[in-house]
């Protein structure tokens, strides 16, 4: 348990005060998790071949999450790993949340390059907005963790513009007061 808050607690610092090649910052957290109900967030690690589609897959599947991350509106996207992580890889790790997400998701990303970590890769996603479809209300999911969408009558149609402004006179600057039209310096 400790070890799930450790992991927790220093994705959400990293997310925010490491410097990288797509920068995440706390602009970005504050924007997913405002107002957006319930968040969960996972991290996941692995190295060797397709190491980022395995760590996005363990990261969705993280102890952090209390459930799955199926249609959430609001996703932060961060992949960590060394200079030999190819744009290929971040693409494919991406494509696996992208897949779980909503499919109107606002999904920020971001990339660190970090050496350090040898040939490991991290993925780290805090997603939120599962509640979102029907008003904040209960989140009723459908078959295959969607949330449920209300149905909404078709809105009523709104005047032209044309109907709106008709009874405007045609030259706006024409309001017929010429002591308000021509600059005194010019008469």
């Amino acid at each position: 348990a400790d070890e799930v808050l450790l992991q927790g607690v220093s994705g959400i610092t990293n997310l925010i005060t490491t410097p990288g090649l797509i920068n995440t910052d706390f602009a970005d957290v504050k924007m997913i998790l405002s107002s957006a109900g319930s968040a969960l967030m996972g991290i996941g690690q692995a190295s060797g071949e397709n190491r980022a589609v395995t760590a996005a897959k363990a990261a969705i599947s993280s102890p952090l999450l209390e459930a799955a991350i199926d249609g959430a509106r609001g996703i932060l996207l961060n992949i960590t790993g060394p200079s030999s992580m190819g744009l290929f890889e971040m693409n494919a790790a991406a494509e696996i949340i992208h897949g779980v997400a909503h499919q109107d998701a606002n999904i920020i990303f971001g990339t660190v390059i970090d050496d350090e970590m040898g040939d490991e890769v991290k993925v780290t996603v805090i997603a939120a907005g599962f509640d979102r479809w029907d008003g904040g209300g209960s989140g009723s999911a459908t078959s295959g963790g969607r949330p449920a969408m209300k149905v909404v009558a078709d809105p009523k149609p709104t005047a032209s513009l044309k109907d709106l402004f008709g009874d405007e006179p045609e030259d706006p600057l024409d309001s017929g007061d010429d002591d308000f039209d021509v600059p005194s310096f010019l008469k």
